[in-house]
C-alpha cells in the first residue's frame, strides 16, 4: 500500500544593499531517513539568476530544467535576457495547470534585473524578425534594474518580496532574519546572517542539516561561496556564547 514520506528543508533568499543572498541546507530526507547529506538545493539558471528549491526533489529538478530551457529559448529568440519577474511569471503559468495534483514544488527566484536602455531596445527591434506587438510592449515596460526575490509554488502562486524562507525549517530561519536583517548590511555580514539563519533552523528541524550553501547575486552575476559544514557555525556559536558568559561573570564580579 503506498504511503507518503514526510520531507523538509530550509531555504532562504533576501535582498540588501549589496544585492541578493540565497542560502540553503544540503540534507535530503524521506520520512526518518536521511537520503543524502549533500544535495544541491540552489540551482543557477543563468548568469544573474539562481533558484532555491523546496518540495519533492524529482519535481523540483524537472521544473528547474524546464525553466532553464525556456529562458534559453527566450534569449535566443529575442537576443536579450528575460527579466526575473518575467521568469517567475512564465514559471507560474506553466505550473498552474497542475494545481490540485500531487506536484510539490516551491521555488524562490533570486536574481538581478538589468534595465535595458533605448539603444538596446532599438537594436533588438531592428534585428529580430519574430517579435510581436506584445513582445515590444513587454520590452518597453521592462522593470528597473536591481535585486529581485520572487517565490513561486506548484499551485501557480507568485509573490515578490524582500525576504523569503521556505521549508520545514523556515519558521526558525525567519526568527533570525526578522531580527537581524537590515538593508545596510555589508556583503560579509549578509552572508554570515544567512549561514546563521540556516544553522538555527537545522538546530531545531530534524529534516534540515549537514552543510550550508550560499550564493551572492549582484549586477555582475552570481558567485558561489564555499560550502560550509554546519558544525563550523556551531563551533562559532559556542565560542560566542562562551565569550558572553565570561563577560557576564566579569561584570557580576565587578558589580559585587
Amino acid at each position: 500500500m503506498p504511503f507518503s514520506l514526510a520531507h523538509g528543508t530550509t531555504t532562504l533568499g533576501f535582498t540588501f544593499q549589496g544585492g541578493v543572498i540565497a542560502a540553503a541546507d544540503t540534507r535530503a530526507s524521506g520520512g526518518g531517513l536521511v537520503a543524502s547529506p549533500d544535495v544541491n538545493k540552489i540551482t543557477p539558471i543563468h548568469s544573474h539568476l539562481v533558484v532555491t528549491s523546496s518540495g519533492s526533489g524529482a519535481d523540483c529538478i524537472m521544473w528547474e530544467r524546464i525553466l532553464i530551457r525556456e529562458i534559453r529559448l527566450y534569449q535566443l529568440r529575442h537576443r536579450r535576457r528575460l527579466s526575473i519577474s518575467g521568469a517567475a511569471k512564465l514559471l507560474s503559468f506553466m505550473m498552474h495547470p497542475f494545481k490540485g495534483t500531487k506536484l510539490c514544488v516551491a521555488l524562490t527566484l533570486c536574481g538581478w534585473d538589468k534595465e535595458a536602455d533605448a539603444s538596446d531596445c532599438a537594436k533588438t527591434l531592428a534585428d529580430s524578425s519574430v517579435m510581436t506587438d506584445q513582445d515590444v510592449m513587454t520590452y518597453s515596460t521592462s522593470p528597473n534594474s536591481g535585486p529581485r526575490v520572487i517565490y513561486v509554488c506548484s499551485d501557480g502562486a507568485r509573490l515578490q518580496g524582500d525576504i523569503f524562507s521556505v521549508g520545514s525549517g523556515s519558521p526558525y530561519a525567519y526568527g533570525v532574519l526578522d531580527t537581524d536583517l537590515r538593508w545596510s548590511l555589508s556583503e560579509e555580514e549578509a552572508i554570515s546572517l544567512a549561514r546563521e539563519a540556516v544553522f538555527r533552523a537545522t538546530h531545531r528541524d530534524a529534516y534540515s542539516g549537514n552543510n550550508v550553501d550560499v550564493f551572492h547575486i549582484t549586477a555582475q552575476g552570481w558567485t558561489r561561496r564555499k560550502r560550509e559544514d554546519l558544525k563550523e557555525e556551531y563551533y562559532r556559536d559556542m565560542e560566542k556564547k562562551g565569550g558572553d558568559m565570561r563577560e557576564k561573570k566579569q561584570t557580576d564580579k565587578t558589580g559585587n
